[in-house]
């Protein structure tokens, strides 16, 4: 059985994977979605060209990657494309936020991520591709917005090394660092400290569209828009001593337009 597999595929850059892989893969006999929310995958399934796997759970539990795990061997499954895409931030200041959303994020962003690559690599074959969303907040330290910023470090990072090792096996793994995007996550992640950063939102399916695009090519690195290229370019150049002074500014900008 030929499959793709996306995790936080109920919204936002998950669920845009979840819609548009069936038209880059022709061939795939099934669509596995991994999420919290069972009602916003029945609803996925609805809107998908293909038949729809179900994986309903908590990614910071270990259940459902029994499930998943069970599942893969139970259907002799072969992985075309993994996406990872589950995650969430939040921000402030590091002090302020609740433990458990801090350790939260570190356990859905790293653990679970990693986790999953685990449990799918041996499904994995030559010409599969792994896709990892990581963040622009990956390519710098963030005042604000640290403990989310450390975790896509990781992400950037883990996804880098680990698509050099799986070279020699024709699997091409490629990290997503989009900047601002307009989805859900900002419910719960809260306002953004720095007040330019709404200014580029970008439409979720144009990064999903740029990150199919560059896993056909197997490009490393996957960036949607010129400011998020520019901040790239930036940060490879300036040391992150001024990029965190320069983002601290902005922050207290942010805030006392706020309290006007």
């Amino acid at each position: 059985m030929r499959i793709a597999v996306v995790t936080g595929a109920s919204s936002g850059i998950g669920r845009e994977f979840a819609l548009q892989i069936p038209r880059l893969y022709r061939n795939l006999d099934e669509l596995w979605v991994m999420a919290r929310r069972t009602e916003y995958l029945e609803e996925l399934k609805k809107n998908v060209s293909i038949p729809v796997r179900i994986f309903d759970g908590d990614m910071q539990r270990d259940y459902i990657f029994e499930r998943l795990e069970k599942e893969l061997d139970r259907q002799e499954a072969k992985i075309r494309m993994l996406v990872n895409a589950a995650g969430y931030g939040k921000v402030g200041v590091f002090s302020d936020i609740d433990p458990k959303e801090q350790l939260g994020m570190i356990t859905l962003n790293c653990h679970a991520l990693t986790k999953i690559s685990q449990i799918c690599l041996p499904y994995l074959s030559n010409g599969s591709r792994i896709v990892n969303i990581a963040s622009s907040a990956a390519f710098t330290p963030q005042p604000g917005f640290a403990v989310y910023a450390a975790s896509k470090s990781y992400v950037y990072s883990f996804s880098q090394a680990l698509r050099r090792e799986l070279l020699s096996k024709g699997i091409f793994v490629t990290v997503v660092c989009p900047g601002p995007v307009d989805t859900e996550f900002f419910r719960r992640c809260g306002k953004l400290p720095n007040p330019f950063k709404d200014s580029v939102k970008a439409a979720p399916k144009c990064v999903v569209r740029k990150a199919l695009e560059d896993s056909v090519k197997k490009k490393r690195v996957s960036v949607y828009g010129p400011a998020m290229k520019c901040a790239r370019a930036v940060t490879k150049i300036v040391p992150d001593a001024l990029t965190v002074d320069l983002l601290g500014r902005l922050n207290q900008i942010g805030r006392s337009l706020d309290e006007k």
